[in-house]
């Protein structure tokens, strides 16, 4: 099953006017729903969560239940689309290509980010339907493999993920990425864990005033 225009260009829009996901990998959450709160406060509207994360799925169900737009990421399996999905989730997010998490997403006309790095993958997400495509780990090659990437591919959306901070966010955008996403440089672990909501909140904001620099 192919995703519809609707299911793909939905997430694009929401990119498009808010290119910043926060990843969350935590070895605790104390409240998901002050942590989105506190993100949001900041200026980052989308919350990555990921199956590394200890119960992720009961605070993927209580964010989205207040209606935070929140996904999951580090999807390996059909069974894992399917769990966060029955629970909330609105977007996937994966690591690497994973085709038995497209199809899964499709089925529930729930947008997919595929993990890809080359230039084949790339083609491969896009062959599967993929909202968008994340560039992982971005650091690897830098903001100017963006710019490379935007040659043959000039309409994929791309995600830059991995070694993305404050400091170069607004080049990956500049040089061609739809949206980043932001690590420990806003949702550090400890923070996290700590439940100090008045720092991520800072965080989030110093990221986003750092995006806008680049024009955003």
């Amino acid at each position: 099953m192919n995703p519809t225009p609707s299911v793909l260009t939905r997430l694009q829009a929401v990119l498009v006017a808010s290119p910043v996901i926060a990843v969350v990998r935590a070895p605790r959450i104390p409240d998901a729903v002050a942590l989105c709160a506190a993100l949001a406060e900041g200026g980052i509207n989308l919350t990555e969560f990921t199956y590394t994360t200890p119960e992720v799925t009961t605070h993927l169900r209580r964010a989205a239940r207040e209606g935070w737009r929140v996904g999951v990421g580090t999807v390996l399996t059909a069974e894992q689309a399917e769990e966060a999905i029955a629970v909330g989730a609105s977007f996937l997010v994966t690591p690497g290509l994973r085709p038995e998490v497209a199809r899964a997403a499709h089925a529930a006309r729930v947008p997919v980010v595929l993990g890809a790095l080359t230039p084949t993958e790339v083609a491969q997400a896009v062959d599967l339907g993929a909202a968008a495509v994340k560039i992982f780990p971005a650091r690897a090659f830098g903001p100017g493999y963006f710019k490379d990437l935007r040659g043959p591919y000039p309409d994929v959306p791309l995600v830059a993920s991995g070694g993305v901070n404050a400091g170069n966010a607004a080049e990956f955008l500049a040089q061609g990425a739809l949206a980043v996403c932001a690590g420990t440089d806003v949702v550090a672990p400890d923070v996290v864990a700590a439940g100090d909501w008045a720092e991520i909140t800072r965080r989030a904001k110093a990221f986003t005033r750092a995006c806008a620099v680049g024009g955003r």
